[in-house]
């Protein structure tokens, strides 16, 4: 996200004070962030647009996300931290860990939770978030983002290899997270074999054997129902 975390910890202190909300933990009126606020590599995501409004909220500027679902989602973060690290500039800078993310109620039942946090996480070990991961995680699955940014996102969770293709091995992990792990849910062999087979026969449209993204996508565009199903609520 752009700006400086100073100016960002300012405008989120600000929205708190404005609305009358407390703000987690004491404010920090230590030095500002000097480095900024880090950015996601590829770009944060950012609804369509033309450039930032100074006068507007600007994590609403950088997302598909109203202020108050913004203010909450920063009152589920720093629940998350130590009690001290819960200052407004604080909790831009820290990051909370993979296993505390997975523990939001929110995230618990969702099959492929760890590949979400994996795929928005922008630590090099991809074991972590800061709060503005956690921000484009929740603006990808909004109610408001767009039907194009959410099977983008969708399709790097069930790349499982990351390779920029679903291949066989990602659909069978990929039917595995849905089915379930037990022998009473798991597909047997020949099932797998014939239900992957399918898959490949409607969506690979190059017949390369694996189905990328705009094969994906284009699969998608005939589920209605994907958007609507395909978000994460506070």
């Amino acid at each position: 996200m752009g700006g400086s975390g100073s100016r960002l910890s300012k405008e989120l202190l600000a929205e708190y004070q404005v609305r009358g909300t407390p703000v987690p933990g004491e404010f920090a009126r230590g030095p500002a962030l000097a480095s900024g606020v880090p950015g996601r590599a590829a770009g944060r995501v950012r609804p369509p647009g033309g450039p930032l409004n100074p006068s507007r909220f600007a994590f609403q500027e950088l997302t598909f996300l109203t202020k108050q679902e913004i203010l909450l989602a920063h009152k589920r973060f720093c629940e998350l931290l130590p009690q001290e690290h819960r200052s407004v500039e604080e909790s831009l800078q820290i990051r909370v860990s993979l296993e505390q993310i997975l523990s939001l109620p929110e995230l618990k039942a969702n099959p492929f939770k760890e590949r979400i946090c994996r795929v928005f996480s922008t630590s090099p070990a991809r074991d972590s978030l800061s709060f503005e991961d956690f921000l484009d995680l929740l603006s990808v699955f909004s109610d408001t983002a767009t039907p194009d940014i959410k099977s983008h996102y969708a399709f790097r969770i069930f790349d499982f290899d990351d390779d920029g293709t679903l291949n066989r091995e990602d659909l069978s992990q990929l039917v595995n997270c849905l089915t379930g792990q037990g022998e009473d849910t798991r597909l047997s062999a020949s099932e797998m074999k014939q239900l992957i087979d399918n898959i490949l026969e409607e969506s690979d449209i190059d017949r390369d054997g694996t189905i990328n993204l705009s094969e994906f996508q284009h699969v998608i565009s005939r589920s209605p129902d994907f958007a609507s199903s395909f978000k994460i609520v506070l």
